[in-house]
């Protein structure tokens, strides 16, 4: 075998020097430090405290858009999943796994693309979107864990929304069209299912990536799991943060990475629009006051 084809992107040397160790009590260790004042990573650093003071925490209207996108989405995947059952036809089993594998795939690269373009571009300067869409990616490359300190709710109630549509024009469906017809798109329907539920579990995935302690299938499982790994989602996590996007399972990352897709995007955009990719990221993790 070709060794070039396994060779990793990131060594154990780069992932130790350049990202933040949480194989702690999720208490954002400072043990790597450039200066014994100033915190390489972590809630006190100065970039960190300045962005998470942007958060609304406690805004009454978002967390009650929170609390309704979570139960909305929830029943809505439980209808649905119902109608799935009781329509599906042994024979076209396969059909139905390549369906819902490339459901599970479309998810993983649309969250790759979400997260390279907040993380590549933009400002938390820009108007609406700065502070209410850029921000959490650029506080989670200087304080990663503090994913691991939003509730459920918190974490998951802006996925949850965005999948509501697609859920409830599907419900539809099955509540008001003929058999043949529901038949007929079962497969589709499959697809855009497991898209819409790895779309919503995107950032509970990603925040058990970051969990190190208290964890359902018990504390080691992230590192076995086929889902989006803790060493595997570490790489993204080695300093500048510029691959390994891909954050809902994580399966396409290492082909995205061998292709250099993320790095011939960025070439395209800088030579047309003089921007250089990460300026913004980059601004935030020097800040020291």
């Amino acid at each position: 075998m070709n060794c070039k084809l396994i060779q990793p992107v990131k060594s154990e040397k780069q992932i130790w020097e350049n990202s933040m160790p949480e194989d702690d009590p999720n208490s954002n260790s400072d043990t790597l430090q450039e200066s014994s004042v100033i915190p390489r990573w972590g809630p006190n650093h100065a970039g960190a405290k300045e962005l998470a003071s942007y958060y609304t925490k406690g805004c009454y209207f978002e967390k009650t858009q929170e609390i309704i996108s979570v139960v909305s989405c929830v029943l809505l995947i439980i209808i649905n999943f119902s109608y799935l059952l009781y329509y599906f036809q042994p024979s076209k089993w396969s059909y139905v796994l390549i369906a819902a594998l490339s459901g599970i795939i479309t998810a993983d690269f649309l969250s790759g693309l979400v997260h390279w373009a907040a993380d590549t571009w933009g400002s938390v300067q820009l108007p609406v979107i700065g502070k209410a869409f850029i921000r959490p990616f650029r506080e989670h490359h200087i304080d990663p864990t503090s994913i691991t300190r939003h509730d459920f709710i918190e974490t998951n109630g802006d996925n949850f929304m965005v999948t509501i549509p697609s859920l409830t024009y599907m419900s539809y469906q099955f509540f008001s069209y003929p058999v043949d017809k529901i038949q007929e798109l079962y497969n589709w329907n499959c697809y855009l299912f497991l898209l819409a539920l790895f779309i919503a579990l995107t950032n509970q995935i990603h925040k058990w990536s970051h969990t190190y302690f208290g964890l359902p299938l018990g504390d080691p499982a992230p590192n076995f799991l086929v889902v989006l790994p803790q060493r595997h989602h570490r790489i993204h996590h080695v300093a500048p943060h510029e691959t390994y996007f891909c954050i809902t399972t994580g399966w396409l990352n290492y082909p995205l990475e061998k292709l250099h897709f993320w790095e011939t995007c960025e070439k395209i955009i800088e030579a047309v629009t003089g921007c250089k990719p990460r300026m913004d990221d980059m601004r935030w993790a020097q800040k020291s006051e």
